[in-house]
């Protein structure tokens, strides 16, 4: 099977359930904010503060396109839909898997956002982020996963159901 790509906004728990599903899985588990702070040598607020929006999704455009794997779970940043080359490689390696959840579950789980590292343009708020990126994800994922009530394991449980259901 090729590669598992979780999708969604910044606190879905993408690279909670990565972990957990390259573990059930056998896969393995790459979080590409972590590579992209690896390659910059720096955290993703300060490479946002440095180079602006459009320079940290030119980084995180290259970083993800450049992944090469197989049987490995992949778990992007929630601003990855604004990468074209990158989410259409990724597409390309792999199923992506959109985890959906209601804006207030986002805003719940959400400690201090600016220190996630999420692309924020000038006087955004999380409301106008989450309407403007959940029809992108709908867009590129193979599948979408309410994740709505569901705990991790059952979330986990589910992804890869569909991703074997997909197959």
């Amino acid at each position: 099977m090729k590669n598992i790509v979780l999708i969604g906004m910044p606190g879905a728990g993408k690279s909670t359930i990565g972990i957990i599903l390259a573990k059930v899985l056998g896969y393995n588990f790459i979080d590409s904010d972590l590579l992209i702070q690896e390659q910059e040598n720096c955290l993703l607020k300060d490479i946002i503060e440095a180079r602006g929006l459009d320079g940290f999704i030119a980084v995180e455009n290259q970083v993800n396109s450049d992944i090469k794997t197989t049987n490995t779970v992949i778990a992007t940043g929630g601003s990855i839909i604004y990468g074209t080359e990158a989410i259409n490689h990724l597409r390309e390696i792999g199923i992506v898997v959109y985890i959906k959840l209601s804006l207030e579950t986002i805003d719940n789980r959400l400690g201090n956002i600016k220190q996630r590292g999420v692309v924020f343009k000038e006087g955004q708020t999380l409301k106008s982020l989450y309407e403007e990126r959940c029809p992108l994800y709908e867009k590129y994922a193979h599948i979408v996963i309410d994740g709505e009530e569901l705990n991790a394991e059952e979330l986990m449980d589910k992804i890869a159901e569909e991703v074997r259901h997909y197959s």
